[in-house]
């Protein structure tokens, strides 16, 4: 693995997931002690003045943390959908993914959580 110079953080993996109006980033990055941890961005495009500008939030989620977080993301989505909306159908946003990963310039769905 190629060393880390300076105070540049070096991205070993990415995965982008778009999302309606908003982008989701998975970054796998490195240490300047070449370690490794995960920063979840997510960005959403905004009108401001003359044009756009780009809103972004971030998470670091380090190593001895992403089995706690794993589980506590899983559970805290399996109650929603069990507890709080147990008659949704969420099964319909599984062919809006399929058919994004088919055609990258596809707009997504109207369906929305906001």
């Amino acid at each position: 693995m190629e060393e880390n110079k300076g105070n540049e953080k070096a991205e070993i993996y990415s995965k982008r997931v778009r999302a309606g109006k908003r982008t989701y980033f998975f970054d796998v990055k490195s240490t300047r002690s070449n370690d490794y941890y995960l920063t979840i961005t997510e960005s959403m495009r905004r009108f401001k003045d003359d044009g756009f500008v780009y809103e972004k939030h971030k998470l670091f989620l380090y190593k001895e943390d992403f089995d706690k977080f794993l589980e506590a993301l899983k559970e805290t989505i399996e109650h929603v959908k069990t507890e709080l909306m147990p008659e949704f159908d969420f099964s319909q946003f599984e062919n809006k993914v399929e058919s994004q990963e088919r055609d990258p310039t596809a707009t997504g769905s109207d369906l929305r959580w906001d």
